[in-house]
């Protein structure tokens, strides 16, 4: 890219730093006394933080104060006026690590190489200048790290530069609760300490430069919130290790005066490259605008260890506190903040999955395998376990009857099939401290075939191996809601061998293990044919390395996880074998990330469940045949799709009961009053889209419900097509490209008429006239008290859709001057309906030839009526009579019983 200073170089500067520079940096920022490989010098792992090289330009080699403005004016760029250095901002940030800083730059020599990527004219407001430094050991070359830098110089515009290109966002999301959470209390003394690395811009420390600028005195550095932040990620996220931040970057928004609270959100996108993760953040002013945007930092993300999320004292209280995470979240009472202080974060994103309890609580004591079976189910006489699990209703013991049965049953331990052994604080497999270790697993509990061991103490996956490897029958393990811990590293696990070859389901539920730790886990079942990993927080899947697994894997379960698009499942595509996907509980809404291309599934893949996501287009059923091209189950039920079938469809009211539709393809009165319409429309939608299913929400499709749900399809196009304007060939065929089964549907039951809507059925629904019906109705009997005198009398009136029937007679009768009990209403719907049983009021020998006379005698007789000639007259057989409805009394709204925007109603007496 070329332009005004681009690609200028700077003489390479000279910078160095001691331990003392990196003490003082970490103190500065926020690093707290749990860290002390920032914080000691003589700690055996002391790093310097990974942001500390931006504070180097500004620094130098200098141990003194530094002359800022003299340092910013020392080199013009070539090509761009020079600018008032007393009236520069900070713009944005990134800064990319590449080797770990040398806790001191003594015995070697470093430069900062700076070079200009662009000046920027932004008018009015001011100029931008972009800039890349890189932190280079001079006598090999090595780049330690890269700064890309942009300064705004304000109010130092409009000298005719280039405007510049748009800048790339990173935007924090908005449709979930931030992963971390953490604040900053700011002083008058905070941009005070902060300056003394090196940054001694006067704009933070005197009030008369911000005056100027139009602050209004001091402001805080925006390199101090910028590396704040980064702290709180690496410490919250990270567990402070310096090598787990690969890229940072953000973007200053606003400025923060001294007093501010700062407040940080930061969420786990689940998006890797190799092993580093996107992080997304953003800093606001407690109450006030957002500081930092465009927040965005490469990192390997890891959970807090166990037991040690926090030990120390809360505020308003006394002594001392233990923060722990419970496996259960409904125990809890926060997320690790109190009072708006957050003193651990959690692994579980459930608001509640923490508390604080003190350090003297007994905890429950740990027991191994055998000792939890032989409690629960041979532990004491059955008389004991009585007593010591007394029900009681309304005081009075409950007598419990065929349970010593059942307890003597399951004490025959060498014949038990199912052990269940869950939450009973299992942690290994043998207690290693036990002097008589005769009685092995194997001997004790040998056909057991099913074993769930969720919710226990294990820490590590080798116990549960060891005990699998005594259970030869075992075909079943279930270990959810672990906290297994260093999976990776797992010795045990690695050498699993034979031990566990014949388990064929494996269920990691609620374990908050990442993807690529339960693949790992996986890999180790050669027979594995079912894995459940629902409730794991799971928002993206990493490529699946090759593993036994991929080829026997049937049925896997990623229930209530936090997939938004199917993308994201894109590596389950290298499992040739897979035939179930269950998905439920998740937020998937599309198919693809705007970046990332529609996933393909596997032919084999038959039955997937996407039913409580948050699915709210059509098109998404549409495209699923490309996804899934073997599908033929589907589950979509509870969904915003299903509740609103309208969603993303233009449609308006139209004459339902048309006589100018077949009558299969005819949308009745009655199917839409029913009280299930909108799931029984999409029930019917998604079958008559997906031609290849035949299973839809568990039940199976009938050839009479897909050609029930083809013609409901077909006549709902119509409909949609009877919107658009005559002529208007452009709208119809947006519509059509909206259905890419019309063409076959239309070959399968014939192309339906399309009735274009006119007068009152084209207005806005919205309008009060098109809630309107304009009724017609109609005696023939004597009425104002004359009996015996027939009367044919006709009124016109304006009926609101909403009345119900009884408000309709109500108005007739007071129309005509008679009560509304004495009569009855008949709507003449202006349809032809051929009547049975008219063959029986003829003779047997009556000819064909007969019968076509009579009925073209009927069709002449009843056409001064002004009806048209019923469609197929000349092969049916029967009379043809104009349908006629009677209004029945009731509650149901008259909008609901008639037809169109206008109706004939005829008033009879009972």
């Amino acid at each position: 890219m070329s332009g005004p200073g681009v690609g200028f170089e700077y003489p390479a500067k000279e910078v160095s730093w001691t331990k003392r520079d990196a003490l003082l940096f970490a103190n500065s920022i926020g690093a707290t006394a749990d860290e002390l490989h920032f914080l000691y010098e003589l700690d055996p792992n002391f790093s310097v933080f990974p942001t500390y090289p931006v504070i180097l330009p500004f620094k130098g080699t200098s141990e003194e104060v530094v002359d800022f403005y003299a340092a910013q004016k020392a080199v013009p760029i070539p090509g761009v006026p020079q600018f008032d250095p007393t009236r520069v901002v900070d713009g944005q940030r990134l800064l990319q690590s590449f080797k770990p800083l040398p806790p001191t730059s003594a015995g070697k020599k470093f430069e900062i190489r700076t070079k200009v990527l662009g000046v920027y004219d932004k008018g009015r407001p001011g100029t931008v200048v972009e800039t890349q430094s890189d932190l280079v050991e001079a006598s090999s070359g090595d780049v330690y790290t890269r700064i890309l830098s942009s300064s705004f110089f304000v109010a130092q515009g409009n000298w005719g530069g280039p405007k510049g290109p748009a800048t790339v966002n990173y935007p924090a999301p908005k449709d979930r609760a931030p992963d971390v959470v953490f604040s900053k209390q700011t002083t008058r003394e905070t941009a005070l300490l902060y300056r003394l690395n090196g940054d001694y811009n006067p704009l933070h420390a005197h009030p008369e430069p911000g005056k100027k600028m139009g602050f209004g005195g001091v402001i805080i550095h925006g390199l101090f919130s910028w590396n704040w932040a980064a702290h709180g990620l690496l410490q919250h996220l990270g567990g402070s290790d310096p090598a787990n931040m690969k890229e940072y970057q953000a973007r200053f928004a606003s400025p923060v005066r001294p007093g501010d609270k700062l407040v940080t959100s930061a969420w786990r996108t689940g998006q890797k490259q190799g092993e580093w993760e996107e992080v997304r953040f953003e800093v606001k002013v407690e109450g006030g605008k957002v500081c930092l945007s465009n927040g965005r930092a490469l990192m390997k993300c890891q959970a807090p260890a166990k037991g040690k999320l926090y030990v120390g004292e809360v505020a308003g209280t006394t002594g001392s506190w233990l923060g722990v995470e419970w496996d259960d979240p409904s125990r809890g009472k926060h997320d690790g903040q109190h009072k708006g202080i957050r003193y651990f974060s959690c692994t579980s994103k459930s608001p509640v999955a923490a508390s604080f309890v003190r350090p003297t609580r007994a905890p429950d004591a740990p027991q191994t395998f055998l000792s939890a079976l032989q409690s629960k189910y041979a532990g004491g006489s059955a008389e004991d376990q009585t007593l010591a699990r007394q029900i009681k209703f309304s005081g009075k013991v409950a007598e419990e009857v065929g349970f010593d049965k059942i307890r003597r049953q399951q004490a025959q331990l060498h014949e038990l099939q199912f052990a269940i052994l869950d939450g009973l604080q299992v942690a290994y497999a043998m207690d290693p401290e036990a002097k008589d270790r005769h009685e092995s697993i194997g001997r004790v509990c040998p056909k057991v075939k099913e074993l769930d061991l969720s919710r226990n103490l294990f820490e590590r996956f080798g116990p549960i191996v060891e005990i699998c490897a005594e259970l030869r029958q075992l075909r079943s393990l279930r270990a959810n809601g672990n906290r297994f811990q260093d999976v990776l590293d797992d010795k045990t696990l690695e050498a699993a061998g034979n031990a566990i070859q014949a388990v064929t389901e494996l269920a990691l539920e609620d374990t908050l293990l990442s993807w690529q730790e339960i693949c790992h886990i996986a890999s180790k079942f050669p027979s594995l044919t079912t894995l459940h990993a629902g409730s794991n927080q799971l928002a993206a899947l990493t490529p699946i390395p090759p593993a036994p697994f991929t080829t026997t894997l049937t049925s896997l379960h990623l229930e209530f996880n936090d997939f938004t698009s199917l993308s994201t499942l894109a590596p389950l595509a290298s499992i040739s074998t897979l035939r179930n996907l269950l998905l439920k509980g998740n937020r998937i809404s599309t198919l693809s990330l705007p970046s990332t291309p529609p996933p393909a599934f596997g032919s084999n893949l038959h039955y997937v469940d996407l039913s409580y996501n948050s699915i709210t287009s059509w098109s998404f059923i549409d495209a699923l045949p490309f996804t899934f091209p073997g599908l033929t189950s589907l589950r979509v039920t509870h969904n915003p799709l299903y509740s609103n079938p309208d969603s993303d469809d233009t449609i308006a009211p139209v004459p339902k009961d048309s006589p100018n539709l077949p009558p299969t393809q005819r949308i009745t009165s009655a199917s839409t009053a029913a009280g299930n319409k909108k799931t029984e429309e999409s029930y019917m939608l998604t079958l008559a889209r997906l031609p290849s299913l035949r299973v839809l929400n568990f039940s199976a499709v009938t050839p009479a419900d897909r050609a029930d749900a083809e013609m409901f399809y077909l006549s709902r196009i119509a409909r949609q097509l009877a919107d658009v304007p005559e002529g208007d060939a452009a709208a119809e065929a947006a519509v059509l490209r909206r259905h890419r089964r019309w063409a076959e549907l239309c070959e399968a039951y014939g192309e339906p008429a399309i009735v274009r809507r006119t007068g009152r059925e084209a207005l806005d629904p919205g309008f009060l006239e098109a809630r309107l019906i304009r009724v017609e109705f109609s005696v023939g009997f004597s009425v104002g008290g004359q009996e015996g005198k027939e009367e044919k009398r006709v009124e016109v009136v304006e009926v609101p859709r909403s009345l119900d029937i009884y408000a309709v007679k109500g108005l007739a009768g007071r129309l005509f001057g008679v009560k509304p009990l004495e009569i009855r209403l008949v709507w003449e719907t202006g349809e032809w309906d051929p009547v049975g049983g008219f063959d029986e009021d003829r003779d047997a020998s009556w000819s064909e030839d007969e019968q076509e006379e009579d009925l073209e005698a009927e069709w002449e007789r009843t056409r001064g009526a002004g009806g048209e000639a019923p469609a197929g007259l000349e092969t049916r057989r029967g009379r043809w009579v104009k349908r006629e409805v009677e209004l029945k009394d009731g509650p149901r709204q008259f909008g609901y019983c008639v037809d169109g925007s206008e109706a004939r109603i005829r008033v009879e007496r009972r």
